[in-house]
């Protein structure tokens, strides 16, 4: 049911696992489409909490459970001690590829920050998570979401997470739930504010930022031939 997160995590290590890194959750809705990223520190239980707070924060709909990766096992402790806390339904995964959407969510996200090796906290705060604040306007408001699993023959895919989602909120408070109305009225105001041109530049804009701090780094780590 909508509001029940696939969860799973990018390790922005470079070439090796050795060492601090940086690291991305990533919370998809298979039933909307919707995706959050979130980058942090690394995978102490204070970072992964304070991710899933803001997680919790920005998801359009109450959380009604989460189903982490099986990988890394430690980071299913951290979840599942969090859902414990807020009443909240963790499902850990048996494999870590049970869910096909949130991979191909997860490698999207990967890609949008390449596979470079991010250490400090101006990659974390100023460039990481601005880029998934773009990445997830992107990816949530303006472009077609990934294909959705189903039971019965898929429509088409016309509309992104937040089209799909206003579609289905009433438009008037009247006679509906104020608090599903809420959250309509917010998408709705959040949506017409966006700019896909100005999301495209921004998200470039970020990117070679990136490459300029990671890149040396990264090749750095690589393993000889």
């Amino acid at each position: 049911m909508p509001g029940f997160l696939e969860l799973d995590t990018v390790a922005h290590c470079g070439h090796t696992l050795k060492g601090e890194f940086l690291r991305t959750l990533s919370a998809t809705d298979p039933v909307t489409g919707w995706t959050m990223l979130r980058s942090i520190r690394n995978n102490a239980f204070v970072h992964v909490h304070a991710g899933l707070e803001w997680i919790a924060k920005l998801a359009p709909l109450p959380i009604g459970g989460m189903d982490p990766d099986e990988k890394p096992r430690f980071m299913n402790w951290s979840v599942i001690a969090w859902c414990d806390d807020h009443h909240i339904v963790a499902q850990p995964a048996y494999h870590h590829n049970d869910n096909a959407l949130r991979e191909q969510r997860n490698v999207t996200g990967s890609a949008a920050a390449f596979r470079y090796r991010y250490e400090t906290d101006t990659e974390l705060a100023s460039l990481l998570n601005q880029l998934w604040d773009l990445v997830m306007a992107h990816g949530d408001f303006t472009s077609c979401p990934a294909s959705k699993p189903s039971t019965g023959p898929r429509p088409a895919a016309t509309a992104s997470p937040c089209r799909d989602k206003l579609k289905t909120l009433p438009a008037a408070p009247r006679h509906r739930h104020p608090r599903r109305h809420h959250h309509g009225t917010r998408l709705a105001a959040e949506h017409d504010l966006l700019n896909p041109a100005r999301i495209t530049r921004g998200i470039n804009h970020i990117q070679q930022q990136l490459i300029d701090l990671a890149k040396a780094r990264t090749l750095g780590t690589r393993p000889a031939a």
